[in-house]
């Protein structure tokens, strides 16, 4: 729900939709990183449709419910999984996503090389994907994104100019740091010229804020993610 936010013609369109699905006698599932409570930008014509439907909040799946989620799809595959394996995968990937990811090349190794998947195996998996995901999106990659789509020179993102045409792209910059990184406040200051973390603070709220309110800015956010790879 919450990729609808700020955008009056999508909405537009997914409430006529959700209207059509409602009278038909169909069910709906929605999902959304907030309740549509919170989610303020949304027209309060849908906000009242979401919130009328039956809430759950979901957390993320704890190791025993991971565990059971790995086996199933490895049955579901053909494949034998130990269960010392599947526990070295399971402990320290958290996302379904990537378990099924790790699982997959488990099996394409099992199937090209003929062998058993082993607590070694799976343990070299899943330390290559924590490697990848770890160089596949860092601060440099991001502030070079960010100016080329603002047109600018990367090293004016990290400058002490305080020109609008710099600071909004900064701080566009900032907020994808954040969140895609995982970095801290400080170390992204540190990618910005020694920025204090309060100055990233404001600039992270700012942004988000405005992802919310503004269709623009949640248009240009939609456009970088999507040339860096990350969530939409």
């Amino acid at each position: 729900m919450h990729v609808l936010a700020g955008k009056r013609h999508a909405q537009e369109e997914f409430f006529h939709t959700f209207n059509a699905l409602y009278e038909a006698g169909r069910q709906i599932v929605l999902a959304g990183d907030r309740p549509p409570q919170e989610i303020t930008a949304l027209e309060a014509r849908l906000r009242s449709r979401f919130a009328a439907g039956l809430l759950a909040d979901l957390q993320p799946p704890d190791l025993e419910t991971r565990l059971a989620i790995l086996c199933r799809k490895a049955e579901a595959c053909g494949v034998r999984l130990p269960h010392e394996a599947a526990l070295c995968i399971a402990s320290p990937l958290h996302d379904v996503r990537d378990l099924e990811r790790c699982l997959r090349r488990l099996v394409t190794h099992a199937s090209l090389h003929a062998g058993t998947i082993t607590p070694e195996l799976a343990t070299t998996v899943v330390e290559q994907l924590q490697a990848e995901r770890a160089q596949a999106i860092t601060a440099p990659r991001i502030q070079h994104a960010v100016a080329a789509y603002f047109g600018l020179r990367a090293g004016e993102l990290t400058s002490k100019s305080r020109q609008r045409t710099v600071t909004f792209p900064r701080q566009i910059a900032m907020f994808l740091c954040r969140e895609l990184t995982g970095a801290s406040l400080p170390e992204i200051g540190q990618h910005f010229g020694g920025k204090d973390h309060t100055t990233v603070l404001h600039a992270c709220t700012k942004i988000a804020r405005l992802e919310e309110e503004d269709a623009r800015v949640a248009r240009i956010l939609q456009q970088l993610r999507h040339t860096l790879g990350g969530p939409l």
